[in-house]
């Protein structure tokens, strides 16, 4: 069972560090892209991305804490603790730097309920679009948080992948 843990908490950590990579990996030739093309360009990710960085990364958190508390030995222990600790940091990153400006712009693109009540655009109809001058602003924090969060989530795979090796040494 303890070995179903361990490939199950891998496989969630590194699907939710691939979304985060992604994004990371499309920035170069999203800064190349007009506002208005970006605009267009970003609403494809909010249905897949949802549901896969919901399961992903909620998963890998609750897998990590599991692994973490059934862990043998004390490298192992804080290896998964630091590997939790990055994954919780994703968190703080997505919802204080990526959320607020997925919220801004959504607010006028139609979403089924359940995306409406994630991304809370409900009551936010009389917001003005951003000016042509602060688009810029608000794509680089969004980009810049996706580059952070992709690095949080290869630190957590990578303590938590020596934290598995560490049992056969």
């Amino acid at each position: 069972m303890y070995v179903f843990l361990e490939v199950l908490t891998v496989i969630l950590v590194a699907s939710a560090m691939a979304m985060a990579l992604a994004h990371a990996l499309e920035l170069p030739g999203k800064l190349q892209l007009g506002r208005q093309e970006y605009f267009v360009v970003q609403q494809i990710y909010y249905p897949g991305f949802t549901i896969g960085g919901g399961i992903a990364e909620v998963g890998g958190i609750v897998a990590t804490f599991a692994l973490m508390l059934t862990s043998g030995g004390a490298v192992r222990f804080w290896l998964t603790a630091g590997a939790l600790v990055a994954l919780l940091a994703m968190q703080l990153v997505f919802w204080l730097m990526t959320q607020p400006i997925n919220k801004h712009w959504l607010r006028e693109v139609e979403l089924n309920a359940p995306a409406k009540r994630f991304f809370a655009t409900e009551g936010n109809d009389g917001a003005p679009l951003p000016p042509t001058e602060e688009w810029t602003a608000l794509r680089n924090r969004w980009e810049l948080s996706h580059v952070v969060r992709a690095a949080l989530a290869m630190l957590s795979l990578i303590l938590l992948t020596a934290a598995i090796a560490i049992q056969g040494a």
